[in-house]
Formats: structure tokens, C-alpha cells, sequence
């Protein structure tokens, strides 16, 4: 019992030696407590909307200030073309599209069931029903309410609401995840791995050995991200076959691009490993970073919940998440068939992050050789 006892209180005696890893323990409850509490809202609202009237009258603008007014659609723009709506679609400025007939107006007084297109970008289910819920219930309601100033049987939709919804016509759920899912494997993989690459060989003392030839801090942590890019390839090779041929999820873009944005992904996401690597001080630390990292990854980029139910302050942190900007790529290729043109901001993005983590990174890294 007394030498239980004596390694217990050794035990603790090294946990009080390293206080900085036993705040970040504690930490990783509350911060899932906050994401799970705050990030997650599976009632999506405030969806970027734009509006395509032909009709160009007060029926229209009155039918879109009442869907304004249910909270769930933020009118952006107005189109002048069905080519317009497609175009804020493929790039992400929008998720819904509203269309109006030229002979809305006049379909309206006669009571003939005037239509009225809500066209959704179905890659994001969830946010798509949210849309076709309040567009439905707010046709509805209208629709009633005309029906009861007025006798006669007419038609009884008046109000008449055709959902088309775009990438995604049956709301399968493996077509919203499965191309998520490649983001988080090698979110996973990547920013574990390399996490501890800086500090393992400090704590081997081979890190003073590598410094003494001339090789320069940039050509150090290069050379540690380099051997895993064959790795990511490898791993999304493997996810894409998978999909294809478990799910069937359609391949609608160039898988050339992909490979080739891949590439930006994963050296973002390899360098951020490295960052966390060169501020942890003992290969545990640089665990609960990685963790640290990867669970806001998976909750705030979209991959389970869409980012526009999130509160503001939680959808501006997202965009300092490699796996975020990842997301938009693998769904704009693979679902929507978008070229680069209409990812340029993801691209740029990670370009950004790529050089912010390399660059914070080798100024820590020179830091702590001095």
C-alpha cells in the first residue's frame, strides 16, 4: 500500500510540473461544451437568397419581403438572368434562388396558381430544407389567407411553390458527407503526424544534431511536411474510390483541379502541424493541440453542420480552418462540377493560411533556437 502510494504522489508531482498540459485537459471539456452549445443549430437561418423577377410587380417584391420577414432568407442580390442565379450558386454567394414568371401578377388575380420557382443548392440538405420548409409554409399561408377574403373555388394553391433543387435532386446524406469526410481524414492524418515531428526530435536530441549541419530552419520544416504529401494522396485516392463505388457519389468536376487544390490543402494543413509542433514543448502537448485544432475543425467547417446556422463570431473563426475552405472544393467539384473560376476565394484562402502558419512557424522556430 505504501509504494501505491508513493507513485501516486509521484504522479501528481509531475502533473504539477507541467502545468501547461493539465490547463489544456481541463480546457478540452469547455471547449466542447461551447462548440456543441453555441456551433451546433440544425435550424438553419438568414440563407443567402437571390431573387430573379420577371414579373416586376408588387405582388413579387410583397411574396419576397414575406420571406424576408421569416428569418430565413437574407435577400443579397437580384438577377437578371437564370445564368446569374447559377453563377451565385456554383461560387457559394447564395443558396437559394427565387424566380418569378413574367405572367405572375396576372396568374395571381385570376386565382390560377401562380408559380413560383425556389431553386436550393441540395449539396447542403439541411440548409435546403430549411429553405423549401419556410418558402412552402409561407405559400401556404398567403394562400389561405387570399382564399379566405374571397368566395368562389378557385384554385387552391394560389400561392404555387415549385422546389428544384440543384446537385443534390434526392437529398441523399452520403453526398453531403462523403466528399466532407475527405477533408477530415486527412485533417486527421496530416496535422497529428506532423504535430509532433519538431518536438519528437527534440525530445530524442537529434534536433541539435540536424542544426549544426547548414541546413536552414525553412529547409527543416519542409523536409518534414514533404514525405506526407505522397501520404494525403494517398489517402484520397483511396476516399474517392470508396465513394465512387460504395455510394456512387457522382464526380460531376475535373478530378485533375482537385488533385491539384488537394495539394493546397494539405500543405496548409502539414504546416499547422509543424506550428503546433515548434510552441509544444513535449510530444503530449503537441497531442492535445492537434486536438485542439481538429475538433473546432470538424464542428465549425461545415462538415456536420452548416456553417450559416452558426453565430457570427463562430463563422468568422471557420475561416481560419484549413478543412473549411477544403469543404467548399471537394463539394463545388465533385457535386456542382465548378471549375476554378468559382473557387477562387477557398483557393486564396488557403494560400493565406498556408503562408501565415509557415511563416508564424519559422519565426517560433528561430525564436527558440536563439
Amino acid at each position: 500500500m505504501r509504494r501505491l502510494k508513493s507513485l501516486v504522489v509521484k504522479e501528481f508531482i509531475q502533473m504539477r510540473r507541467d502545468p501547461l498540459t493539465l490547463a489544456m485537459l481541463m480546457l478540452i471539456p469547455i471547449v466542447q461544451l461551447v462548440l456543441f452549445g453555441f456551433a451546433i443549430n440544425t435550424d438553419v437561418k438568414h440563407l443567402p437568397t437571390i431573387v430573379f423577377d420577371r414579373s416586376m410587380g408588387q405582388e413579387s417584391r410583397e411574396f419576397v419581403q414575406s420571406l424576408a420577414a421569416t428569418q430565413y432568407f437574407d435577400i443579397r442580390s437580384y438577377a437578371s438572368s437564370f445564368d446569374d442565379i447559377r453563377r451565385a450558386i456554383e461560387r457559394g454567394e447564395c443558396v437559394v434562388g427565387i424566380a418569378f414568371g413574367p405572367d405572375f401578377a396576372k396568374r395571381l388575380a385570376r386565382r390560377d396558381g401562380a408559380e413560383i420557382q425556389v431553386i436550393v443548392d441540395a449539396s447542403d440538405p439541411m440548409s435546403a430544407s430549411s429553405a423549401i420548409s419556410a418558402a412552402e409554409m409561407t405559400g401556404i399561408r398567403k394562400s389561405v389567407l387570399v382564399l379566405s377574403r374571397m368566395a368562389g373555388t378557385g384554385e387552391s394553391k394560389i400561392w404555387d411553390i415549385r422546389v428544384r433543387p440543384w446537385y443534390n435532386r434526392d437529398f441523399k446524406t452520403p453526398y453531403y458527407m462523403v466528399p466532407g469526410i475527405l477533408g477530415v481524414i486527412l485533417t486527421m492524418t496530416m496535422l497529428m503526424i506532423t504535430s509532433m515531428a519538431i518536438v519528437r526530435e527534440r525530445e530524442r536530441g537529434t534536433l541539435e544534431q540536424l542544426l549544426v549541419t547548414p541546413m536552414r530552419p525553412w529547409e527543416l520544416m519542409v523536409g518534414k511536411v514533404v514525405p506526407y504529401l505522397g501520404v494525403g494522396y494517398a489517402q484520397l485516392t483511396i476516399g474517392l474510390a470508396i465513394g465512387r463505388v460504395v455510394f456512387d457519389i457522382p464526380v460531376r468536376g475535373s478530378l485533375g483541379l482537385l488533385y491539384l487544390l488537394t495539394l493546397l490543402f494539405i500543405c496548409s494543413t502539414l504546416v499547422w502541424g509543424i506550428l503546433i509542433s515548434t510552441v509544444s514543448k513535449t510530444q503530449m502537448q503537441a497531442m492535445i493541440l492537434s486536438v485542439f485544432g481538429f475538433l473546432p475543425s470538424i464542428l465549425l467547417s461545415g462538415f456536420m453542420f452548416p456553417r450559416m446556422g452558426m453565430p457570427k463570431i463562430f463563422q468568422y473563426l471557420s475561416m481560419a480552418l484549413p478543412l473549411t475552405w477544403f469543404q467548399l472544393i471537394t463539394r463545388g467539384i465533385l457535386l456542382k462540377g465548378v471549375g476554378a473560376e468559382a473557387l477562387v476565394h477557398p483557393i486564396v484562402a488557403l494560400c493565406a493560411l498556408t503562408l501565415l502558419f509557415l511563416a508564424v512557424s519559422l519565426l517560433k522556430f528561430r525564436r527558440t533556437l536563439d
